[in-house]
C-alpha cells in the first residue's frame, strides 16, 4: 500500500501508525533515504492493501476510520488530496486494509502457472520479498527464487525436484505465505515470534525446481518440438504421466550432483525416461546447473530438500557432514514427528553434493506416504507435521 509524505512525517512514525516492524518498512522502500524523506514522496506500507470506498450519506472520515478500527490519519495519508471536512456522497477514497489472511491456498493442484501467480500476489502485498530468477528450464520457463530476511544465518529450503512430488511446492509456499503473516500482523507461528528470525536469517527459497515437469504431470506434452512428442516415447507410449519424476528431457534431476554420481548411474536406467535416468554427466540440465550455481554463490550455512516418500529425514553423506547435523534433525524429528535416518544407499542428489562439498548441514525431508502425486486431502496434515520443520530450519 503507498501512502504519501506529509511535512515532519518518518518511517519510525509509520511503523507506529500502522504497527509494522520498521526494519520491513525500510526493506520494502530499499531506495528512500530513511532520512530525508521529501513531501509528497511514495512510501510503501507491507501488509496492507488500498481499498476503494464509496462514500455514503452520514459518513465522515472519523466515522470511516472509526468503523474498521483506523486511525484518522492512516485514511489521510493514502488520499493526499482529499479534503477531510469535505466528502461528498459517491465520491471514491481509499481505505487502508491490513492482510490477515492468506493468499495462498495451497489445497490445490499446485502448477507453475498458480506459483508465479501467488509469488506476483504475495510481492504485491509484501515488497520486502525479493524474487531473482535463479536460471531458466529447458522450455525456457524461469525458475524463481524468494528471498526473505537480512540475517548472517543463510537457509536454503526448495521442493519439486521431482515433478510428480509438486505437493512441497504448495507446502513450502503456504509457510512462506504464513511467516509473512506472521511478520506483518507481529503474530507467533506456535508461539514463536518471527521478527526475530527476519534479523537473523536470510532465508532463500526455491518452491519449484522443475517447473517443466511439474506442468507435464499437470498438462500432458508440451505443445513445443521435439518434446511434445518425445516425451511420449519416453514414457513407453502412455500419455499418463503421473508417474514422471524427470525434467523435460527425461532427466531425474536429483540424480545430476556430482557426488558420487558414477555409483547411482551404473545402477539406475541408462536412457531419459520418468524417473531415475542421471544424464550422461552430472550438472548437464539447466535447471541442475542453476541450483548448483545458486548454491555456490549464496554460500548457504544449511539447505532443506523437501521431497515426498517415507515420513524421514536423510542428514548424512559418506560421514562428510558435520557433527551439527545430528543436533538439528533430532530437533526436525521432535518437531514434526518423522524418522531421522543418516544415510541410504543412494547417491548424486542435491544434499549428498551439498555435504559432500561444503562440510556443512543438509538435509532431504521426505514429507508423505503413499503413491506419487500425493493426493491433496493429505495437504493438511502434512503441512502440521512439516510446520515445524520450516520453522526450527529458521532457528537451530
Amino acid at each position: 500500500m503507498d501512502i504519501f509524505v506529509r511535512k515532519g512525517d518518518s518511517l519510525w512514525h509509520y511503523s507506529q501508525l500502522f504497527k509494522i516492524n520498521l526494519q520491513l518498512i525500510n526493506d520494502s522502500n530499499p531506495d528512500l533515504q530513511a532520512n530525508s524523506l521529501s513531501i509528497g514522496q511514495r512510501v510503501c506500507i507491507p501488509g496492507f492493501v488500498a481499498q476503494e470506498y464509496q462514500v455514503l450519506h452520514g459518513d465522515t472520515l472519523w466515522r470511516i476510520a472509526q468503523s474498521r478500527h483506523l486511525s484518522l490519519e492512516a485514511i489521510l495519508l493514502v488520499n493526499p488530496n482529499i479534503n477531510p471536512n469535505n466528502i461528498n456522497v459517491g465520491q471514491t477514497i481509499k481505505i487502508p486494509l491490513r492482510i490477515t489472511w492468506r493468499l495462498v491456498n495451497g489445497r490445490q493442484n499446485y502448477d507453475y502457472k498458480l506459483l508465479m501467480n501467488d509469488i506476483k500476489r504475495l510481492q504485491n502485498v509484501y515488497p520486502f520479498l525479493q524474487v531473482p530468477s535463479i536460471g531458466n528450464t529447458v522450455l525456457g520457463k524461469t525458475i524463481p527464487e524468494i528471498l526473505i530476511g537480512k540475517g548472517g544465518n543463510k537457509v536454503h529450503y526448495n521442493g519439486s525436484f521431482h515433478a510428480n512430488e509438486w505437493i512441497t511446492t504448495s507446502v513450502i509456499m503456504t509457510f512462506i505465505n504464513d511467516y509473512l503473516l506472521s511478520l506483518t500482523n507481529q503474530n507467533t507461528i506456535r508461539g514463536l515470534s518471527t521478527s526475530r528470525y527476519y534479523q537473523q536469517t536470510n532465508l532463500s527459497v526455491v518452491p519449484m525446481v522443475n517447473p517443466d515437469g511439474v506442468d507435464l504431470v499437470f498438462h500432458g506434452p508440451p505443445a513445443k518440438e521435439p518434446w511434445k512428442q518425445k516425451v511420449v516415447e519416453y514414457n513407453k507410449g502412455s500419455t499418463d504421466f503421473s508417474g514422471w519424476k524427470a525434467n523435460i528431457r527425461g532427466i531425474d534431476l536429483n540424480d545430476q550432483f556430482p557426488a558420487r554420481w558414477e555409483l547411482e548411474k551404473a545402477r539406475n536406467p541408462d536412457h531419459p525416461g520418468p524417473r531415475d535416468y542421471g544424464g550422461e554427466k552430472p550438472l548437464s540440465e539447466p535447471e541442475a546447473i542453476a541450483m548448483a550455481e545458486l548454491t555456490k554463490k549464496r554460500d548457504f550455512s544449511r539447505v532443506l530438500a523437501f521431497h515426498t516418500q517415507g515420513e524421514v529425514i536423510y542428514w548424512g553423506f559418506e560421514n562428510a557432514e558435520p557433527p551439527e547435523s545430528e543436533v538439528i534433525v533430532k530437533e526436525f524429528s521432535r518437531v514434526s514427528g518423522y524418522e531421522p535416518v543418516k544415510t541410504i544407499e543412494s547417491y548424486a542428489g542435491y544434499k549428498d553434493w551439498f555435504i559432500q562439498d561444503w562440510r556443512r548441514p543438509g538435509f532431504t525431508v521426505e514429507i508423505g506416504r503413499g503413491v506419487n502425486p500425493l493426493p491433496i486431502t493429505q495437504f493438511d496434515e502434512i503441512y502440521k507435521k512439516t510446520l515445524g520443520i520450516f520453522l526450527a530450519g529458521l532457528y537451530m
